[in-house]
């Protein structure tokens, strides 16, 4: 069956390369969701002042891969233990959140929040964000696919690239094969 979800774990350049190697990933584009402007632009997101969180929008067979496993990838990808930042990414806007209004998925997260807290999986808290699902804004076209088409940019190498080898090294058996 094919279901989405939304994430949000800092940049949306780091998200989107990391859940495109995922088995059972149909697509992933990056946007904006949770803000009150509409169709607000990457320069206005970025300011920290609209309230949206730059996100990806994963499309994904969960005949082949479950939500279950997908949080895995996202917890063990990002952060999720500071408050509006991802590194040096700081406001709002790189928070780590996830957006849905199925009460089944909403139980999913808080128990496995619940469990990596109890397990002592990070030094702090997880503050990860349950939020409503909303309008989602796709994001510019240049923002799409980024790490592949840029993946000798700074950014991509220092920060990206390293987030993608953590995934490659822990989470194989998730890793699309071709």
């Amino acid at each position: 069956m094919i279901k989405y979800s939304i994430f949000g774990g800092g940049c949306f350049w780091c998200t989107e390369a990391i859940f495109k190697k995922i088995n059972g990933v149909k697509s992933v584009l990056p946007g904006y969701i949770g803000g009150h402007i509409v169709n607000p632009t990457y320069e206005q997101v970025c300011t920290g002042t609209t309230g949206h969180s730059e996100v990806i929008k994963i499309e994904y067979d969960s005949s082949v891969i479950s939500f279950k496993d997908l949080l895995s990838v996202f917890f063990s990808t990002h952060d999720p233990t500071t408050l509006n930042r991802q590194g040096n990414d700081v406001g709002t806007q790189y928070r780590s959140s996830i957006f849905t209004d199925q009460k089944d998925e909403i139980k999913i997260i808080e128990s496995y929040i619940s469990e990596l807290n109890l397990k002592g999986i990070f030094k702090n808290d997880i503050v990860t964000t349950i939020e409503d699902d909303s309008v989602f804004y796709l994001a510019e076209n240049y923002h799409h696919d980024y790490f592949n088409l840029n993946s000798n940019a700074p950014y991509c190498s220092f920060v990206i690239a390293p987030k993608v080898k953590k995934l490659m090294d822990s989470k194989n058996s998730l890793i699309k094969k071709n």
